[in-house]
Formats: C-alpha cells, sequence, structure tokens
C-alpha cells in the first residue's frame, strides 16, 4: 500500500467563524488572519494505492461553482487535483473509489462535474464508487437550515442519479472486499451528522484523516471549536476522546484543511493534548 497528499486546492475562510466564540487575540496567533479577518485553508485529500484500488479520500470544491460562489473564498495558489494526480503518475479515471468524510461542498463538490455541454452534472471520476453512509446522506439530502448552504444538491444528488453511489458501515463494507487495506472509522456527530473519520494503518501506524474535527493546528485546545459545527458541546466531547486516543497511540493526524502543516503527532501535556511533531507527508509516506 501507498499514500499520496492530493492538493485540490486552497481558499480563505473567516477567522471568526472557524473558531466559533474564541476570542480573535488567541486564535490569530496559530492561524493568523489578513485584513478581511480570513485565514488560510487548504483542502488536502488522500489518495490510497492498494494492489489495484486507488481510493481517494475527499475531493475539495471542484471548479462547478459560479465565480460569485468562489468570490466568497478567495481561492489562491495553483493547486487541483488533476495536477496532484499527474504528479504521481495518476489521472482521475484511475480512481476506483472515492470516500467522502461528509458531504459539505468543500469536501465533495470535486466529486461531479458539468459535463462537456453544461447542460447537466455528471461524476468527475467515471470509473470510482462513491462512498458516504446512510444516516449522513439522508442528513445532507433533507438538511436543515444551518447546513442548507454547505449541501448543495448539485454536489450530492448526482451521485445517486448516476448509480455510482455506495453505503458504508464499517467493517462490513464492500469498500474492503478482495483489498488487504487495514481501514477503521471513527463517526463524529459535532460537526454534521456522521461525519467519518478514517483510521488508516499503513507500516505499523495509524494515521487518521481529521476533516473537520481537527480542521488545524491551532484547533487542538479543546474549547476551540468552530462556529460551523452544529453541536458544539459534542464536538468537546468527540474531540477530547480522539485526541486522548490518538497520544495514547501515537496517531498520525492527517489534517485536510491546515494550509501550513500537513500531519501532527500530540501528547499529553498539563494543557490537555498538544502537539509532539510536525511532519510532511514526504517525510512519513517515504518511511
Amino acid at each position: 500500500m501507498q499514500l499520496y497528499p492530493i492538493e485540490s486546492g486552497n481558499f480563505k475562510l473567516d477567522g471568526g467563524a472557524m473558531f466559533g466564540v474564541v476570542p480573535k487575540s488567541l486564535w490569530n496567533r496559530t492561524n493568523p488572519a489578513d485584513s478581511n479577518n480570513m485565514i488560510d485553508i487548504a483542502a488536502r485529500c488522500l489518495l490510497i494505492e492498494d494492489g489495484n484500488r486507488l481510493i481517494l479520500i475527499d475531493t475539495g470544491m471542484g471548479d462547478k461553482q459560479s465565480d460569485k460562489f468562489f468570490g466568497y473564498y478567495y481561492l489562491w495558489g495553483n493547486d487541483s487535483i488533476d495536477k496532484s494526480l499527474k504528479k504521481y503518475g495518476f489521472h482521475r479515471d484511475d480512481i476506483t473509489d472515492v470516500f467522502m468524510t461528509h458531504l459539505h461542498f468543500d469536501h465533495c463538490g470535486g466529486s461531479i462535474q458539468w459535463n462537456k455541454e453544461k447542460t447537466g452534472y455528471e461524476p468527475a471520476f467515471k470509473n470510482a464508487n462513491f462512498w458516504s453512509n446512510q444516516d449522513h446522506w439522508k442528513w445532507a439530502t433533507q438538511p436543515n437550515n444551518r447546513e442548507k448552504a454547505s449541501f448543495l444538491k448539485e454536489n450530492i444528488l448526482p451521485m445517486e442519479e448516476c448509480g455510482q453511489l455506495k453505503f458504508t458501515s464499517l467493517p462490513e463494507t464492500d469498500l474492503l472486499k478482495n483489498s488487504e487495506l487495514d481501514f477503521d472509522i471513527f463517526f463524529a456527530d459535532g460537526h454534521t451528522d456522521k461525519q467519518m473519520i478514517p483510521l488508516i494503518h499503513y507500516k505499523g501506524k495509524t494515521i487518521a484523516f481529521m476533516a473537520d474535527l481537527l480542521p488545524t493546528v491551532g484547533h487542538l485546545p479543546l474549547p476551540f471549536v468552530m462556529g460551523y459545527d452544529t453541536r458544539p458541546l459534542l464536538t468537546l466531547d468527540e474531540k477530547d476522546k480522539f485526541l486522548n486516543m490518538a497520544a495514547d497511540n501515537n496517531f498520525y493526524l492527517f489534517l485536510e484543511h491546515d494550509a501550513h502543516n500537513e500531519i501532527i503527532t500530540v501528547q499529553h501535556t498539563e494543557k490537555g493534548v498538544r502537539v509532539k511533531d510536525v511532519i510532511t507527508t514526504n517525510e512519513l509516506f517515504s518511511l
């Protein structure tokens, strides 16, 4: 098995929204804001090569939304899924599975694209199964008013309409059939219902794809919870449980949204669980 970081493109989000009730004087130390109060955000996906399987975890925003839409997010940099795949000798048609941690637009938007005539939508990965879970799918397709702007129907419904949608409830899932992939899921409900945090067992190590359970290094302190989370008190409990488990077992935390830190390990301190080491993907995946 081999792992590859896939950079789908960078953007910016409001720092206050990313840190909820935490004062800017605190979060600005780790996530400095620009003059518009926006902070750097990545959309770092993960590609797993396992035999004849190529599994892509999350797909970023994609590029089918309007200029007005993207104007809210201050896109920056030159990264894209296609460029990242090409760097490692792959093409999007090689992808066999797309695993979506959840269906907010910045995590699944790249799964669906315009057709050639721009009259409708089609899968951006024509040979892939798209993996979600039934509870989250229902939550996303019957959205509450709080999350309606994040669950865009053009990102979601075409997966089902094209017949490539699959549901997982690991450990019993077709995702792992005919595969030696050692893969667990931590379900987290604080950010959105049934977000899936993949735990990949790789060369004696456990790599956790943190999605929105831990967006950046700056979110390590337990009260540093995003304003986007639907159940912030539940996020507190989930972070506490997961970060203690990560420190106890020396997990490698793959940070999807931290534009400047790719992977960290954590340790117990008097102030709670904090950073132990900061590691690049090149360092870890070449071991």
